[in-house]
């Protein structure tokens, strides 16, 4: 049975207490309010010969006196659940109707159904998240993956269940990801090779010219620059816009973060002062006598580098890598986007976009939190409760 109306205190007390008058067993509840309009419905089993006259009577009474509409129907039995339990996360800025419209559209088309639809954000961006069964995950990840583009939407389609409440471990990129900047750039705009360095950073990143070639060849570019120039430059760093709101709100509810860069440990030494992380892990430049040698020492933290500091940071939290999310927007990210549990293209190369689990093209990063199924709104209550927290240092 389904009631439906004006949401009011007192509704499913009503029912329910009207309902325990007869013989009748519940399977299952859910009540939904939508801009105060509420939804209620009931799955109840009864006994081979109910009073179904009595039971409808009871409904509609309380129905009719609390001003709402009901609808009584009967079945053998609740259907079981389909495969592939999936949620279909969308992002929008703005989010359309012909988005929605496509997508519920290809869900349709490969045989899945929508059980359920709600709001986990309306700003910075909208976000819409489907509860869908029946479908082929791949199948239906390639299908959307194809949509999203024209349509002007990010769409990320995971599994439900265990798998997507036991992610417990996020390793982010550092440039053009948890900061605006290129860190590198910045400093080869002190040395004087700012239009070089640019050049080798952007055809790495597109996968045009080896990685750790166009790394040296870079860091080269670099000697004989003063490395006061380093301390100086955090204070010129941007974070990009809600890295501190993904990485508070991941430490409050007991994930490990981390850093793999490759940029360079001076910047994210900073960071993990900065933002309270975990694990980091980027190449050191040289320096001798008070500059920059034009080397790295150490071991490098390359494409392959940085899976490997995945798998090492995963081992020391006790976390599988089936437990990981992997954030990057460069070629030098793919193995530890692929190794993830979740990989996670952030403004990225198209390479990266085709290749990673889901991918965001919005300037939020915290809006990852929603992929992981966090809603703004318990971000904004948990940060509400804690400013209510009275200051330990007074």
């Amino acid at each position: 049975m389904t009631l439906t109306g004006r949401d009011r205190p007192g509704v499913t007390s009503r029912l329910f207490t009207g309902l325990s008058a007869h013989e009748l067993t519940v399977l299952d509840v859910e009540q939904v309010v939508i801009r105060g309009h509420l939804v209620l419905g009931v799955l109840l089993a009864c006994p081979e010969s109910p009073d179904l006259t009595a039971i409808h009577r009871a409904v509609t009474s309380i129905a009719d006196d609390l001003g709402m509409n009901a609808e009584i129907t009967l079945g053998s039995g609740e259907q079981s659940r389909q495969r592939g339990r999936l949620h279909v996360t969308v992002l929008g800025s703005p989010l359309t109707p012909g988005v929605i419209a496509a997508i519920a559209g290809r869900i349709a088309v490969s045989g899945a159904n929508i059980d359920k639809i709600g709001r986990l954000a309306r700003e910075p961006v909208t976000c819409i998240e489907f509860e869908v069964s029946g479908a082929d995950p791949e199948a239906l990840r390639t299908d959307l993956a194809r949509q999203s583009a024209g349509l002007g939407a990010d769409i990320a389609v995971q599994r439900g269940g265990l798998h997507r409440r036991a992610m417990r471990l996020v390793v982010m990129d550092v440039d053009s990801t948890l900061l605006q900047d290129e860190a590198i750039d910045l400093l080869a705009d002190r040395a004087g090779h700012a239009a070089e360095v640019e050049a080798l950073t952007n055809a790495a990143m597109r996968g045009e010219i080896e990685y750790t070639a166009a790394l040296r060849q870079r860091v080269q570019l670099l000697a004989g620059l003063d490395a006061a120039v380093l301390g100086e430059l955090t204070e010129k760093l941007r974070l990009t816009p809600g890295a501190r709101t993904l990485v508070r709100t991941l430490k409050r509810l007991g994930y490990r973060c981390g850093v793999v860069s490759g940029g360079f440990t001076q910047i994210t030494d900073w960071l993990t002062a900065e933002l309270g992380l975990d694990f980091a892990a980027a190449n050191t430049l040289e320096i001798a006598n008070g500059t920059l040698t034009g080397r790295i020492t150490g071991e490098l933290i390359d494409r392959p580098g940085k899976e490997r500091m995945l798998r090492q940071f995963a081992a020391e939290a006790g976390v599988p890598l089936s437990q990981t999310v992997a954030v990057g927007d460069g070629a030098n990210d793919l193995d530890m986007i692929a190794a993830a549990g979740l990989g996670i293209a952030f403004n990225a190369k198209p390479m990266v976009r085709s290749a990673a689990d889901a991918s965001v093209s919005v300037p939020h990063l915290d809006v990852i939190l929603y992929l992981l199924g966090i809603s703004r709104e318990d971000v904004e209550a948990a940060d509400a409760a804690d400013s209510a927290l009275p200051d330990p240092r007074r």
